[in-house]
């Protein structure tokens, strides 16, 4: 089976930026919108050491839009609903690391790094089917997501 490829939304490829995309992700694309418009803005290490409590459910993402019966964490401050997506979140360190690698590759110094641009999208829907009672069958549809985060070097 081949992976769609897709390009990068942000098309700036100036000096001090560093960029990493990963397609097709089993994970869960509403988490990964919310932890894309949390971590927007932070530089690097403190989204890899925020991400990393998220994983050991020690923080909470919080959900500004898709929070409908989302229930309050009491960790969060300044905002009630909340969860911790484990494997999102995952996915998210690794990508992290990712771009932090191929800044140090670019010549960017990785301690300097800030976050300009995250998204996070829906990708392809991989169709397959529940067996169930009596040879019927329901069908179902595992969800995918892309995401691309860009990094600039601040002073």
């Amino acid at each position: 089976m081949t992976m769609a490829r897709t390009g990068y939304s942000l098309q700036d490829t100036g000096e001090g930026i560093a960029r990493a995309k990963a397609n097709e992700l089993p994970v869960s694309p509403k988490h990964s919108m919310e932890i894309a418009s949390f971590v927007k803005k932070m530089t690097t290490k403190e989204a890899i050491a925020y991400l990393t409590e998220v994983v050991a459910k020690k923080k909470a993402i919080p959900f500004r839009k898709f929070n409908r019966n989302v229930a309050h964490k009491r960790c969060l401050k300044g905002w009630d609903a909340g969860r911790f997506p484990v494997k999102a979140s995952a996915a998210y360190l690794r990508l992290l690391g990712s771009v932090e690698k191929n800044a140090e590759y670019a010549g960017l110094d990785t301690d300097k790094l800030r976050i300009v641009h995250v998204s996070a999208n829906r990708g392809r829907g991989m169709k397959g089917f529940f067996p169930r009672a009596m040879g019927r069958a329901t069908p179902k549809r595992r969800e995918t997501v892309n995401i691309e985060i860009v990094v600039r070097e601040v002073e």
